[in-house]
């Protein structure tokens, strides 16, 4: 019997353990699967929300780790996880993503000699000030499976040196979460609940410190949502560090924004689906949602200035701004006037890939 450990530490790692879980059920007289969650973010509401949505059991460990510096978080991840490897003693480590508790449990198991696969892996956006690529550089150097979602990762990582005998071309596990739950999503309550009506509304997220961090950078962000608002309804589920920053730069919510822009708590992950899927467009910051509107064939307005995840532009529906908001703005409006993008699904984006990893794992 194969025992292994999946890491959870963030919102969008749940999705991409939630298909590796299913499938590792299909198996589970030969493989046993555990689930350990660093509560490297953690709203007990919100935790709540996708372990019940995603159909995941209650993680077998949970490291409470909480908020931090990086150094902090990283370190406090190292230290508990490497008690649960130690008691555990598992033939193989899921690692998925980028966050910080993806580069701390992979070192932690890496020095205790145990196997690190990485789901997700080969991703690069080549900036290096953000402290998700430094985690995707680290982890895939040292991690003895490196699973693959496009093309462009394949190639990154031969560029860097590590053998092909290492990479697995498998497809995008998040999509998996998307094709299996859209029924369920269809079934949602949320346009009625907000009183949207599909393909008549803009979808925004937004929390990458280049775009939330800076006071003129998010009052110019809110000024462009509000001109946008004199004509569109707009729905904003605002991340944690985006509420936090408007009210630390002094931009009222309830005052200094258009009645049409509609300000919610993040939002569970099967009406957010749904939300996406009947969107007239979204405009984000966030790399998931670039494949999940890529996946959808909903416009998508990206306001970065890369992107780890170039098939969502080449071949997918998102449209690559940068920050410039006045570009953004205009991006916007071309798409409102018809001008949309039209796009294709990636490679092996067909709800099989967990399926592909378990049977590399079993080997």
């Amino acid at each position: 019997m194969k025992k292994i450990i999946s890491v959870v530490g963030a919102r969008p790692n749940f999705m991409k353990v939630a298909p590796l879980h299913k499938e590792f059920l299909k198996h589970k007289d030969k493989i046993q699967h555990l689930i350990c969650h660093t509560g490297q973010h953690y709203d007990e509401k919100m935790s709540k929300v996708f372990f019940d949505e995603l159909e995941l059991p209650k993680p077998d460990f949970y490291l409470g780790v909480g908020s931090g510096s990086h150094a902090e978080q990283t370190a406090k991840v190292m230290i508990e996880f490497e008690k649960i490897l130690i008691a555990e003693k598992p033939d193989l480590v899921i690692v998925v993503g980028d966050v910080n508790s993806t580069v701390a449990c992979s070192l932690t198991a890496v020095k205790l000699g145990i196997k690190v696969a990485h789901v997700e892996a080969g991703l690069r956006s080549f900036d290096r000030i953000m402290p998700e690529e430094i985690n995707r550089i680290l982890t895939d150097s040292i991690s003895d499976y490196l699973f693959v979602t496009e093309q462009s990762g394949v190639d990154n990582l031969l560029h860097e040196g590590i053998s092909k005998e290492k990479i697995y071309f498998v497809g995008n596990v998040m999509i998996d979460s998307l094709v299996y739950y859209l029924p369920k999503a269809e079934k949602s309550k949320v346009l009625e609940d907000y009183e949207l009506e599909k393909g008549k509304y803009i979808l925004v997220t937004m929390h990458r410190p280049s775009n939330v961090d800076n006071e003129d950078g998010l009052r110019g962000l809110m000024n462009m949502l509000n001109e946008l608002a004199k004509e569109h309804k707009i729905l904003f589920p605002m991340h944690p560090r985006t509420k936090h920053n408007l009210a630390k730069f002094g931009i009222s919510t309830d005052n200094d924004l258009a009645k049409n822009i509609i300000i919610t708590e993040p939002i569970g992950y099967i009406d957010f689906l749904c939300l996406t899927k009947n969107a007239e467009l979204v405009i984000t910051d966030s790399g998931g949602i670039q494949e999940e509107t890529t996946f959808l064939g909903v416009q998508c307005i990206t306001l970065r200035d890369n992107t780890e995840r170039p098939s969502t532009v080449e071949i997918g529906t998102n449209n690559l701004i940068g920050t410039d908001l006045v570009k953004a703005a205009l991006a916007v409006n071309n798409v409102i006037a018809g001008h949309s993008k039209s796009g294709n699904i990636p490679e092996l984006w067909d709800g099989k890939t967990a399926e592909r990893i378990i049977k590399v794992v079993q080997k």
